[in-house]
């Protein structure tokens, strides 16, 4: 086997992946499409195995911006959910709730009036 074999067989390789990386990312799009009814997504799923080249060639032109726009629709949605997962998780405080909070636990018993002083330094700088 002499090293241009081997790179024939590295570059076919890389060709046949991407390949079906564009067929995988064609069919997610067919099915996040919410604007094909259930036909046309058969349809375009029996022409991908029967006709594969053709036919990404075929819906890549044809519905390629579409693709994009639905891409970004959802990672749009994905962030905004991201967002309000973090922001409900993390909750979102004020210096003023802090002080309060740290009052209560000083009211309580639970810390002294230095650590008091200290925690609402601390609220106060940041």
């Amino acid at each position: 086997m002499s090293i241009w074999d081997l790179v024939a067989w590295f570059f076919w390789s890389f060709v046949f992946i991407s390949y079906l990386m564009v067929v995988f990312t064609i069919i997610g799009d067919i099915f996040r499409d919410s604007s094909l009814n259930g036909w046309l997504k058969a349809v375009w799923v029996i022409f991908l195995v029967f006709l594969p080249f053709l036919t990404s060639l075929v819906y890549l032109i044809a519905r390629g911006q579409g693709m994009a726009q639905r891409r970004g629709e959802q990672i749009a949605e994905l962030h905004a959910a991201q967002t309000a997962y973090i922001r409900e998780t993390a909750g979102s405080s004020s210096p003023a709730d802090d002080i309060t909070k740290a009052r209560g636990l000083l009211d309580s018993g639970v810390i002294t009036s230095a650590e008091f002083e200290t925690l609402k330094a601390k609220a106060l700088a940041s």
